[in-house]
C-alpha cells in the first residue's frame, strides 16, 4: 500500500486504485485524531463507546484530508451478515453523525452516485473496496469470518453485476489491514462452518491443533470467492498487514481484548 502523512495522522492508498482520477480512496489508522485512551486517537466508530463529538470532529478531520465533504460520508449498520445495500441519493450522510440513522442491516454497499462516500468501519475484520471504472460503479464491504461465511465478498460483486451491469473482469479491489493468518485463531465452531461450506477449506486453515482450534486465513478466503465470481487475480491487491500486529497504527479488536476504537475504509466516485 502508499501510506501518506497528512497533517498529524497517516493514511493509507491502494496501489491499484491510486492512479483512478475518478475516484478517492482511503484507508485511516489511529492516529491524529482526538480521542483519549483507549480509543486514541483516530477512532471512528460511534458505537464503541467513544465520546460522539470526539468521534464526529475525527471522521470530519478524515474528510477534511482527503477533501472529501463530510455530508456526504455514508456508513453501514454492520451486522455481520451477507447483506449488500445498494446506496441512492437519499442516503446520502446515513450514518455519518448517528450510528443508529446508519444504512441498517448492511455489510456492504454500492453506488454509482457521485460524491457519495461509502465508509465502512473495522478493528481485525477484512475492510475490502471495489472499483467498476467502466461502468463507474464502487462498492465496500466488511468481511469478518461471519460475513465472509455468509459470502459477503461475492455478493457485492453480484450486487454490482445484476444492478449496474457491471463485468467482473472489470472490477478492481482492495483488501485492506485486518487481522491475519498469523494471529486469527478461531476454535472448532468457526472451523466446522468454513469446512461446510469452502470445499477447500483446509488451504484456509493455518497450523491446526488436536483440540480444534486453528488459524483462520480471511485475506485467502475473500480473495477466493472475489476470483470464483470472475475477478481477475492481477486485479486484487491485498494489503497483508496484520491488525494485531500492528497495534500502532491500526485498532484491533483481538489485541485489545475488544475495548478499542475503529479505523474507517471508503471510496467516493468523484
Amino acid at each position: 500500500m502508499i501510506e501518506q502523512g497528512i497533517r498529524s495522522s497517516k493514511i493509507l492508498f491502494f496501489r491499484n486504485l491510486h492512479g483512478y482520477k475518478e475516484i478517492k480512496h482511503f484507508v485511516s489508522t489511529r492516529s491524529g485524531g482526538v480521542s483519549k485512551a483507549p480509543f486514541d486517537s483516530m477512532n471512528l466508530g460511534l458505537h464503541v463507546g467513544d465520546e460522539r463529538e470526539d468521534v464526529i470532529n475525527n471522521r470530519k478531520i478524515v474528510a477534511s484530508y482527503l477533501n472529501i465533504d463530510f455530508k456526504n460520508m455514508t456508513i453501514a449498520e454492520q451486522t455481520h451478515s451477507g447483506n449488500v445495500a445498494v446506496i441512492f441519493e437519499e442516503q446520502r450522510g446515513k450514518g455519518n453523525t448517528c450510528h443508529e440513522n446508519s444504512v441498517s442491516n448492511s455489510d456492504a454497499m454500492v453506488t454509482d452516485v457521485k460524491n457519495i462516500c461509502v465508509t465502512i468501519l473495522v478493528a481485525d475484520c477484512v475492510p475490502i473496496i471495489f472499483f467498476d471504472p467502466q461502468r463507474r460503479v464502487i462498492g465496500v464491504a466488511h468481511a469478518g469470518w461471519r460475513g465472509t461465511v455468509r459470502f459477503i465478498a461475492a455478493n457485492t460483486v453480484n450486487t454490482m453485476v445484476k444492478k449496474f451491469g457491471t463485468l467482473p473482469e472489470d472490477i478492481m479491489v482492495g483488501i485492506g489491514p485486518s487481522i491475519g493468518p498469523c494471529c486469527y485463531k478461531v476454535g472448532p465452531e468457526v472451523l466446522s462452518q468454513v469446512r461446510a461450506i469452502f470445499k477447500t477449506a483446509p488451504d484456509f486453515i493455518k497450523n491446526e491443533s488436536r483440540d480444534g482450534t486453528g488459524y483462520l486465513d480471511l485475506w485467502s478466503l475473500n480473495s477466493m470467492q472475489l476470483i470464483n465470481e470472475g475477478v481477475l487475480k492481477e486485479n486484487i491487491d491485498i494489503a497483508r498487514i496484520c491488525t494485531a500486529h500492528n497495534q500502532q497504527d491500526f485498532f484491533s479488536y483481538r489485541a485489545n481484548k475488544g475495548e478499542t476504537g475503529r479505523f474507517g475504509v471508503g471510496i467516493e466516485l468523484c
